[in-house]
């Protein structure tokens, strides 16, 4: 178990030994006995907490001690300080504490007390640090570089998203089940003023219809069977931030009223309770139905229909942006190998010509979970045609394959709805490439050689494909 490390700056030498003897079996120690060497280690050796002495050589004066408090901070920004001095006056330990210090303490040190508060700082370092790793994560997930994509379709999303992210306009998102509505709706809150206020999420078609309203608006204690407390609804609980209803068309005629009459007051009544809640909540929802034919049919209430129907947004499936499958396999290979601690896997030109062509109804999550099986399933670090699921093998490539390093004319299939023609000469050159480079182990000139290119050429195609 890695042991944290702390920093003692003290210029008694007979204190230094005591802690030394009561911290050394639990911490690795770095001792100081003045300013100048503290400073030098803060800088050059990373440490969690320091024991800093607040009335230390030549003055030990109470301003020079506060200083070096805010010295040491500016050093070492995620350590904590914890300050010790015989100093009787009430208010040093305030001074302390607003110079920067997590705690204060005087001496004589009691063991006990001491081990006490060094356990509390850590934990509540540990805690600080983990959140703000996770705050990292979030913000980096759902920031626009994890939405893959270059086509189009995808760069009008992105287009779309920066327009309405600082806005608290109402935006449906529409398009298939898989397309990464919710991946959308959290890159819009955390690319948004909002984006330190919370984001929650409600899969409307998950929840029973007895249990939805409760979880949407909240109810007090006895307001059904089973409630046995006071629970605030998502409303409140996004109160500041942003509020994701995925499968909104599945709402009852009741709760879609409910829903209206909150988006137009902005207050919220818990189930069972008697006080209006105010709310301030960006509400963004999604769907794969068709609403308008909802309204129609009566299913869908009209007015709320144009009240959430603001900025609508439509995600493209995949198999209308071919030319984003080899982005996004890659970064799902990369994520999941990471993710196991095995060696990169990559995939090879013709398994990728198969992946290219296949349907993908279940659009990017279908892909997402092929990805994972294939990573967690196969041993070799290249994935080939022997991998793939017998429903992509079985279709007709539509260009034949690349492994004899010509195109088959005569396997050549021409779809009953057509095709793009660009689209299809882009995605061929793009896989002549990438099986040159693999044959050439990445090496670009070698790999021009074999395609008949010249470097400028091979330059300019590397970067139009991001190899």
């Amino acid at each position: 178990m890695l042991r944290n490390k702390l920093l003692i700056v003290d210029d008694d030498t007979l204190l230094q030994e005591q802690l030394t003897w009561a911290l050394k079996p639990d911490f690795d120690l770095i001792q100081c006995y003045d300013r100048e060497t503290a400073l030098r280690a803060a800088e050059n050796e990373p440490y969690d907490l320091a024991l800093l002495d607040l009335h230390l050589p030549p003055t030990h004066e109470l301003s020079d001690g506060l200083q070096n408090i805010s010295a040491l901070r500016r050093a070492n920004a995620g350590a904590v300080i914890i300050v010790m001095t015989g100093d009787e006056k009430a208010d040093t330990a305030l001074h302390a504490i607003e110079a920067g210090a997590y705690d204060f303490f005087r001496k004589p040190i009691d063991l006990r007390e001491l081990r006490l508060i060094i356990n509390r700082a850590l934990e509540r370092q540990r805690i600080e640090r983990e959140n703000a790793r996770l705050r990292r994560e979030i913000e980096s997930r759902y920031s626009f570089s994890q939405i893959i994509g270059y086509s189009e379709p995808m760069l009008e999303v992105f287009a779309a998203i920066r327009r309405v992210a600082d806005s608290n306009v109402t935006v449906i998102l529409r398009g298939e089940s898989g397309t990464g509505k919710e991946l959308v709706s959290r890159a819009i809150h955390y690319n948004s003023s909002r984006r330190t206020d919370p984001f929650i999420s409600v899969n409307c078609a998950a929840l029973p219809e007895g249990l939805i309203e409760a979880e949407l608006f909240g109810h007090e204690k006895g307001a059904f069977t089973g409630a046995v407390g006071m629970v605030e609804g998502r409303f409140e609980r996004a109160d500041g931030g942003t509020l994701f209803l995925d499968e909104i068309g599945t709402l009852s005629h009741a709760l879609q009223s409910k829903l209206l009459r909150v988006l137009e007051d902005r207050q919220v009544t818990r189930l069972g309770g008697k006080r209006t809640i105010t709310v301030d909540v960006r509400l963004i929802t999604a769907t794969n139905e068709n609403l308008e034919e909802a309204v129609t049919k009566g299913s869908f209430r009209e007015d709320l229909y144009y009240r959430i129907n603001v900025v609508p947004i439509h995600l493209p499936p995949l198999r209308d942006r071919r030319e984003d499958i080899p982005l996004l396999i890659g970064h799902f290979l990369r994520r999941f190998c990471e993710e196991r601690g095995v060696k990169q896997k990559r995939v090879d030109a013709e398994a990728m010509l198969y992946l290219m062509d296949y349907g993908w109804k279940g659009n990017v999550r279908e892909m997402e979970n092929l990805m994972q099986r294939l990573v967690v399933m196969s041993d070799e670090e290249l994935i080939t045609t022997s991998q793939l699921p017998p429903q992509i093998l079985k279709q007709e490539t539509k260009l034949g394959t690349v492994t004899t390093g010509q195109p088959n004319p005569s396997s050549a299939v021409l779809p009953e709805s057509g095709l793009n023609l660009d689209h299809e000469l882009q995605r061929y050159e793009y896989e002549m490439l990438r099986a040159a480079l693999e044959r050439t182990a990445g090496v670009k000139t070698r790999a021009a050689e074999l395609l008949g290119l010249n470097k400028d050429k091979m330059k300019y195609l590397c970067r139009k494909y991001h190899l």
